[in-house]
């Protein structure tokens, strides 16, 4: 089941994932009511501590924490003592002795959140870390597909963009491998990581073939500094290989949906039109997002007795 911490999709079984997805259907019931607010984690306090920028996470975790009630601290490392040499271990362990019921983590090396976990008495959640690992954002993408198509096993998941250093990636390989999906991956060969196989995916390097017969199709935010050198010659070309447009989208399944985990360098990843295209479900991302986070910081911070109000 799920543990005191959650810093990957990669050590989740199914039956975790699955108990998160269950208990994510319940919270956004909570978000359809007219007062989206209950009692659940009342006198709990939540500390999102992002040493990265972060709209739609930190956003969605600080929506998710007061819709269950809870007290949520956004703690800002530009104007913390880390602008003072402070070590993180050491804010992490001043931010322990206030006694939080859980810390939320987004770091840009991977493992940070870990190293925190090592020494806080509270439970930690992984918003993200380096290129490592972002399993709230798998979780959303699970339940998104879900609730979209039904399943998830047997369906045919592409994954197009910076593998390499995408952490949303490598968190939905492992997530949609677990729950019985079939997953490739479309990029140019420097932005595929080594030995990528052995994740359980099928790896490409033509666009066409990776989308023929696809359910799902998820493009990645590309990074524009990692798009130089060795990588790419420019975002032209990356746009005109790996772009997902009307005419690429085609070889994909009628009814496939499009994903994106945002935010979206339109023209780029997605043609502007292909954002907001009725196969769209990005926006469904974006609010199923709050009913994972509810149901993780309700499973790891939730006395299991309390209702739902």
């Amino acid at each position: 089941m799920i543990g005191t911490d959650l810093l990957g999709i990669e050590d989740l079984e199914r039956e975790s994932i699955e108990r998160i997805l269950h208990t994510a259907e319940r919270m956004q019931e909570v978000g359809n009511r007219v007062v989206k607010k209950v009692p659940t984690l009342r006198g709990r306090t939540i500390v999102n501590l992002f040493f990265e920028p972060s709209t739609r996470t930190r956003a969605s975790f600080e929506i998710a924490g007061k819709r269950l009630s809870a007290d949520v601290i956004n703690f800002s490392t530009d104007s913390s003592s880390l602008k003072k040499a402070e070590s993180i271990l050491d804010t992490a362990r001043t931010l322990d002795a206030m006694d939080p019921d859980v810390v939320v983590v987004r770091h840009g090396v991977a493992g940070v959140p870990k190293r925190i976990a090592d020494v806080l008495s509270a439970p930690v959640i992984n918003a993200g870390d380096g290129a490592h690992e972002h399993p709230t954002q798998a979780l959303l993408d699970l339940f998104t597909v879900r609730k979209r198509k039904g399943r998830i096993d047997g369906l045919t998941i592409t994954i197009v963009g910076d593998i390499l250093h995408s952490r949303v990636a490598r968190s939905n390989i492992y997530g949609f491998i677990k729950m019985g999906a079939e997953v490739r991956i479309a990029a140019p060969p420097p932005m595929i990581p080594a030995a990528v196989e052995t994740l359980g995916v099928k790896a490409f390097t033509s666009l066409r073939e990776a989308l023929d017969g696809a359910d799902v199709v998820m493009a990645l935010r590309i990074q524009n500094e990692r798009l130089s050198g060795t990588y790419l010659p420019s975002v032209r070309e990356y746009s005109a290989t790996f772009g997902i447009d009307r005419e690429t989208l085609r070889y994909a399944k009628d009814d496939a949906i499009v994903m994106h985990p945002g935010p979206i360098n339109r023209g780029v990843e997605l043609a502007h039109d292909i954002a907001d295209h009725q196969h769209s479900v990005i926006l469904d991302q974006v609010r199923n997002g709050v009913a994972i986070r509810m149901a993780v910081l309700y499973l790891i911070a939730g006395r299991q007795e309390r209702s739902f109000g």
